[in-house]
Parts: structure tokens; C-alpha cells; sequence
């Protein structure tokens, strides 16, 4: 099986060659570009695999297929954990939402191997994720969260909450009082309900409400912490693979 990995940041394309490898699987190539890629596929034989991230450096992904026709089945990868990923999950054969996770990783891999398409000229509609990429659909998101103390039921405005984390296996509300209430869900149920304007995932355990941050300093690692309005006990951290698109949410 002949792997390629068109990804910007080299960090996160070795990250990804290292994850493949451990799988058994071997990339032999990776691009980091739109007109990288571009020259690449007009004098190389096509992959059987693509992992491919959207937004690329010098433009988004799909303007690779605009100019040359790839033969190739994809795995997308990317940071746009709203919206769009019906849309990814119709036209390849799966997606990957970053900070990529081994387990979601493996998963694909064998969901292609299970698959085995035939090579053959990818014939993609990209029109409506770019819509929904460069102007969202407007939607609902919930504007409370309702939270059982003892008896008694509370409510807690979307306004008051400045972050959802992770916790030995519960998903808890971080107030501007300060106070953590354990909610009925998951971050990732959390994606379907709350706005992405307002929120934004760090890292796999930490969603930030953009209006909570005090502070941002340069961490280890390419990484960047978070200061927030009120006091967390615990570190927040940016992930390093979406450092790029925090910055970009943060404009």
C-alpha cells in the first residue's frame, strides 16, 4: 500500500508518519504544499492513500484537484470539527479531526483496507464544504446547560460557562464564579451544541470559550497556554497541531 501525506506542518505530518508506522504502515511521501502537491502528482505515480489535511499553507487542499485529477482514495484530516464533516465523511473514504487520536487513526486505516477501492479518477463535489468552510451555516446552539445538584436542578448560561473539560471519564462546566459542574455528555456531543465562534477545542480535553481568555504565552513544544479569567487548577494548553488554526479562530 503506497501512502502519501499532504500536511503544512511538518511536526504534525512526522506525528502522523510515526502513528501509520506503529500500524505497520509505511508513507512514502510526504508534501506540504498546494503547488508542492500539484507539481508532484503531474510526475509521480498516484497513491493508493491519501491522508490529506484542508488547509494547507499556501491554500486549501481541493485546489490540487483543480488542476490535476488524482487517483487516489483520501482520509482527510483536519481542524473544522463543525459544519463540514457530513460533508468530508460523503466524499472520501473517512475523516480525521486533529489532534489526530491512534485509535480514530487505526480505525480509517482499516475501514480503507476493508474498502479497497479501485484506483480511478476522484470525482469529488468540493463546492459545498468550501461554502460551508468560508461561510457557515447559521444554527441554534444551546444557550443553557442544566445540571442536577442533589435535589435540585440548576441552570447555567452558555454566557457564564469559559470552558467544558474532560475529567476521569466526565465532561465538566468551568464557571466565571469559579465553581466545575459535571454535565450529562461528551466533548464531542459538546461540538454539535455550541457555537464555534464562541468555542474552540485546545486539545482533546479542553474546549475555551473565546471571551475567557486573559493571557496567551508561548509554551513548550510550539505550543501556547491559556491564561483564563478565572483560575483553573490545571494547565490549558493549545496543542501544537492546532496552534495554526487557534491563532486563525482567534481572528
Amino acid at each position: 500500500m503506497n501512502i502519501l501525506i499532504i500536511e503544512d506542518e511538518k511536526p504534525s505530518a512526522r506525528r502522523l508518519q510515526r502513528m501509520l508506522e506503529k500500524l505497520g504502515v509505511t508513507v512514502n511521501q510526504m508534501l506540504h504544499s498546494v503547488e508542492e502537491s500539484i507539481e508532484w502528482f503531474s510526475n509521480n505515480e498516484h497513491p493508493d492513500l491519501i491522508f490529506l489535511d484542508i488547509q494547507l499553507s499556501d491554500g486549501l487542499s481541493f485546489d490540487i484537484f483543480d488542476a490535476v485529477q488524482i487517483k487516489s482514495a483520501i482520509i482527510f484530516t483536519t481542524a473544522f470539527d463543525e459544519y463540514a464533516l457530513k460533508a468530508f465523511k460523503l466524499n472520501s473514504i473517512d475523516y480525521l479531526l486533529k489532534p489526530i487520536d491512534e485509535e480514530e487513526l487505526q480505525v480509517a486505516v482499516e475501514k480503507y483496507k476493508e474498502l479497497k477501492p479501485k484506483p480511478s479518477n476522484v470525482q469529488l463535489n468540493f463546492d459545498d464544504i468550501k461554502k460551508l468552510l468560508s461561510n457557515p451555516l447559521e444554527r441554534e446552539y444551546k444557550k443553557r446547560f442544566t445540571v442536577k445538584i442533589g435535589q435540585h436542578i440548576k441552570m447555567i448560561p452558555v454566557d457564564e460557562i469559559e470552558c467544558f473539560y474532560s475529567e476521569n471519564k466526565g465532561t465538566y462546566a468551568h464557571t466565571k464564579s469559579g465553581r466545575d459542574y459535571l454535565l450529562d455528555t461528551t466533548l464531542e456531543q459538546l461540538e454539535q451544541e455550541i457555537s464555534p465562534k464562541v468555542f474552540f477545542r485546545i486539545n482533546r480535553k479542553f474546549y475555551i470559550n473565546i471571551n475567557a481568555i486573559k493571557d496567551i504565552i508561548s509554551y513548550t513544544n510550539s505550543r501556547l497556554e491559556l491564561k483564563l479569567n478565572c483560575k483553573l487548577d490545571q494547565e490549558v494548553i493549545v496543542a501544537r497541531e492546532r496552534v495554526k488554526d487557534f491563532k486563525l479562530w482567534l481572528g
